[in-house]
């Protein structure tokens, strides 16, 4: 019976352990999203590599396991097995399908193969960045409407592309406020911006229903975990937070550099958080959240 217990113990132990990682000093470069793949259950890394903004076909995504152990640096990448990817950003998996932002394309790989199946250009964009499900089908990707040096080019908008590669304008101007992350939630699209540090809310014909200010700008990634939290990560405020309405942010996690673009391992409920400038990947337990 102590044996018994004893191997439950530490079973347990092992697994506390285990549930909050990081990953570091492996070849990642410039991490700018993860995303997790419930089809062969494993957390993918989209590395740009370079300039966010150029078209020099090095992109990667990496593949890493829910242990913390690193399967494969460049499972995906750019200028092998025929598969062009300049500066990977957003990403999500929707059951065997992969959707990557890159720059002015959308990229769509299969799962769990990884094979390149189509490329979307979106004509006049030019920093798409966010990416999530669309639940009537196909996708919601935003514009982040900046250039080189991240300065306004006054592209920003937010897009739907539907499974068959059908691009619609939602919205668009520079009043978004270069648009990051983007959530669908029921009727609604939340969005989040970069530089005026707000919370957007639309229906799903483009018109703006509210927003709220934050206490802090460069909002970068956004998802909703397994039991319904909406979570967003900020730059400047090096963290990653719980959003209520009408309610002050819960911060779940600081200290981070460059948080980014945000992934849910849905089967443990963990947050998935990539760090841009520090170049090593974060795996936090929600479980208390």
């Amino acid at each position: 019976m102590k044996k018994l217990w004893l191997g439950v113990f530490l079973s347990a132990l092992s697994f506390q352990v285990t549930a909050d990682f990081t990953i570091e000093n492996v070849g990642f470069s410039t991490p700018e999203a993860m995303e997790y793949s419930a089809v062969n259950d494993r957390y993918l890394v989209a590395n740009i590599n370079g300039s966010p903004f150029g078209k020099d076909n090095n992109g990667f995504i990496s593949m890493v396991s829910p242990e913390g152990k690193l399967e494969a640096l460049k499972w995906i990448e750019g200028g092998k097995n025929g598969v062009e990817l300049n500066a990977p950003k957003g990403m999500v998996a929707i059951k065997d399908r992969l959707y990557v932002a890159d720059i002015d394309h959308l990229r769509v790989f299969s799962l769990p193969a990884g094979k390149l199946l189509k490329s979307i250009h979106v004509p006049g964009a030019g920093f798409l960045n966010g990416v999530s499900i669309a639940k009537q089908g196909g996708v919601w990707v935003t514009d982040s409407g900046v250039k080189e040096g991240f300065k306004p080019n006054g592209k920003d908008a937010i897009y739907h592309i539907s499974e068959d590669g059908e691009i619609t304008t939602l919205t668009k101007g520079e009043d978004l406020g270069r648009p990051n992350g983007i959530l669908q939630r029921g009727d609604e699209l939340m969005m989040v911006t970069i530089f005026s540090g707000e919370v957007h809310h639309f229906d799903l014909n483009g018109k703006l229903l509210r927003t709220e200010k934050q206490p802090f700008n460069r909002i970068d990634g956004l998802v909703e975990d397994t039991n319904g939290n909406v979570i967003f990560s900020s730059w400047k405020d090096q963290s990653a937070s719980q959003w209520q309405e009408g309610k002050p942010l819960k911060q779940l996690f600081s200290g981070m550099e460059s948080p980014a673009d945000l992934g849910v391992d849905t089967k443990r409920n963990r947050l998935l958080i990539p760090s841009f400038l520090g170049n090593k990947i974060w795996v936090k337990d929600l479980s208390d959240s």
